[in-house]
């Protein structure tokens, strides 16, 4: 009996994956969805009255652009072009293809086929060219108006909403070219290359859901958080350079400008100024242990770049 909890203690293991997200990004995502779906349906009820005002993939389009807002899937182009040939494709096979079954098969795998080609895949475009299928009459009797209205309103309004509801959150971007989260100014060794992405992405073969960015990011804060939470009081000296180690906008760095040796590490006092980041105090006298306590690597100036110093041959 033991054993077989055991087992299905370690399946669930593999088959529910942990989602660390805070729980103010998890009431955001909902909030936004919320507030999303709200306004396409009034404005589009505004445009076009009757029954098919929204078409019900936009909620699984909510999903991604307010859950998973830096997503390749969630952006611009596969919100739109997903949907468009998606609702194309649908249409088309409900008027060149007289068996239903066959008809809505073809509009979902052709849909992807598509999207892929076109680098726009969106996952609830194979609902919408379902959709077009199985809607009924209502919908067969749009035709390719289908594509306008009510999918391109809805789109349309989606989006509108998307950009200006993420943009109230420093921490989120969307779309993800229009402006990266805040980063330190120093720089940290960066773990792979563009090509290197490239060539890792062509070895997997399938489509990876995650920005370029945000897997260095990934990579950058894993190697920090692999090294020392903190440095030690007797690493603290006069004239150099240590930084918090923080990413985003609480990253800072600091000088010690000035020192006051003492064995009573109560008396240990060093003067520093801010150089750079934020912080309520540009300069400060704390002890060296305090200190240390804040730093997590010593900073170097190399050809006019802060660097993190790796080593005493750096």
């Amino acid at each position: 009996m033991k054993r077989t909890s055991n087992l299905y203690k370690n399946l669930l293991g593999k088959l529910l994956i942990p989602s660390p997200v805070s729980h103010t990004e998890k009431l955001v995502s909902a909030l936004g969805g919320f507030i999303a779906i709200l306004i396409v349906i009034i404005l589009s009820h505004l445009f076009i009255p009757g029954h098919w005002e929204i078409v019900a993939s936009m909620g699984a389009s909510a999903v991604l652009l307010f859950a998973v807002p830096h997503g390749p899937l969630s952006q611009p182009w596969p919100l739109i072009g997903g949907h468009l040939f998606s609702a194309f494709i649908g249409i088309s096979c409900v008027m060149l293809i007289d068996d239903p079954l066959l008809a809505a098969s073809s509009a979902v795998g052709l849909s992807i086929g598509i999207m892929y080609y076109f680098h726009c895949l969106h996952p609830p475009g194979g609902a919408t060219a379902l959709t077009a299928v199985i809607g009924g009459e209502q919908v067969h009797g749009l035709g390719y108006q289908f594509l306008l209205t009510p999918v391109l309103l809805n789109i349309i309004v989606i989006l509108g909403v998307a950009i200006l509801f993420n943009a109230l959150f420093e921490w989120r971007r969307y779309p993800a070219f229009m402006r990266a989260p805040a980063r330190a100014t120093a720089k940290v060794d960066a773990p792979f290359s563009h090509a290197d992405f490239l060539s890792a992405l062509k070895e997997i073969d399938s489509f990876v859901d995650i920005h370029e960015h945000d897997l260095r990011r990934i990579f950058e804060l894993a190697n920090l958080h692999r090294t020392p939470s903190h440095l030690q009081p007797e690493q603290i000296q006069l004239g150099k350079v240590y930084s918090n180690g923080e990413i985003g906008p609480n990253w800072s760095m600091r000088q010690i400008i000035d020192e006051c040796h003492d064995p009573n590490p109560d008396k240990d006092y060093v003067i520093f100024k801010q150089i750079a980041g934020r912080a309520p105090k540009k300069s400060d006298c704390v002890t060296r242990s305090e200190f240390a306590e804040w730093a997590r690597y010593e900073m170097v100036l190399k050809q006019g770049t802060w660097v993190r110093k790796h080593s005493d041959k750096d």
